[in-house]
């Protein structure tokens, strides 16, 4: 195993070594840390992890560098990390007005799509990077979408697959099988027929084609 570390990150590189986990320090622009990894499907991908203190993250919000370097993280590595290491209360801490702190949060889970991590101390931080570390190395499975349930019949697993479409539950799977009595029909069918089924309106109809014409990626 190994992480490619900030040479600042000085005090995260010393706990790591304790570990025996081999580190080599650069000095890094988009990242505190990489780790190379490969998919389920052997193709290479690289995870970045952004550390910042629970007083630092707040002092980035203020100079706005904290937008401008997770754009940069999010464009340079496959698999983006913010970590924020603390146990201060970070509503407390400076005069910052608790929406503000939500609101930026917000912003990073949804509009930048960026998971976050919440650490107590160096000690935490550096589990937390081995374990993904280790996580990455280790075999992983793909991971169905579906539920877990297996289904009995042929008319719960009729019920079942049309349970999958997007927007469709339980009492919607059941009434378009009534109507179109096939998946096939139900699959053959366009916008318009669709529609005619109670609770399916015109943007369910055409995610409902999407899913079924769209070439897989």
């Amino acid at each position: 195993m190994e992480i490619i570390a900030d040479y600042r990150e000085k005090k995260i590189i010393l706990e790591l070594s304790k570990k025996h986990i081999k580190v080599n320090t650069k000095s890094l622009i988009s990242a505190d840390f990489i780790i190379q990894s490969k998919t389920i499907e052997d193709k290479e991908v690289l995870v970045g992890i952004e550390r910042k203190t629970v007083i630092d993250f707040l002092n980035s919000i203020i100079d706005k560098r904290i937008i401008t370097q997770l754009i940069s993280l999010k464009e340079n590595f496959d698999i983006p990390i913010l970590i924020i290491e603390g146990e201060e209360n970070i509503y407390k801490i400076r005069n910052f007005h608790p929406n503000s702190i939500r609101g930026m949060l917000s912003a990073i889970a949804i509009d930048l799509q960026i998971p976050t991590l919440y650490t107590k101390n160096e000690k935490d931080t550096t589990s937390y990077i081995e374990t993904i570390a280790k996580r990455l190395e280790g075999k992983r499975k793909n991971i169905s979408l579906l539920k877990s349930k297996k289904p009995i019949t042929q008319k719960e697993l009729q019920e079942y697959i049309i349970e999958s479409f997007p927007g469709i539950g339980p009492t919607i799977a059941k009434s378009l099988l009534k109507k179109f009595k096939t998946i096939k029909n139900i699959v053959n069918a366009d916008e318009k027929e669709l529609q005619e089924v109670e609770k399916i309106g015109k943007k369910k109809a055409k995610s409902i084609k999407d899913i079924l014409e769209n070439e897989y990626p």
